[in-house]
């Protein structure tokens, strides 16, 4: 079974950069197409950025042109570039599959923009 792992969350003040990695235990992870999920406060999990094993990606409207999801298949590992954080970008923040069938979710990683 995968086992997922992100990192790199934090405090960040608002405009401020952050960088979100994702480890994959297992090497099917090169084969999947990847995603970036967020949750806030009361709020359902949502959609952040994908991409697929060809390296297309595509972005929710509220992050576009501020984050970059990119992939490292040698390391089954899965990034998130954030840029220009606002405070509305605050929640957790989860890897997983491109798919409506995830594999287990991670802890995730909280990233908090205030100042």
């Amino acid at each position: 079974q995968v086992q997922l792992v992100e990192s790199g969350g934090g405090l960040v003040q608002p405009g401020g950069p952050l960088s979100l990695s994702c480890a994959a235990s297992g090497s099917i992870f090169r084969s999947m197409s990847m995603a970036w999920y967020r949750q806030a406060p009361g709020r359902q999990r949502e959609l952040v950025a994908t991409i697929t094993v060809g390296r297309s990606t595509t972005y929710a409207d509220s992050v576009k042109g501020r984050f970059t999801i990119s992939r490292e298949n040698g390391k089954n590992t899965l990034y998130l570039q954030m840029n220009s954080l606002k405070p509305e970008d605050t929640a957790v923040y989860y890897c997983n599959v491109d798919s409506t069938y995830n594999w287990p979710w991670g802890q995730g990683t909280q990233v908090t923009v205030s100042s």
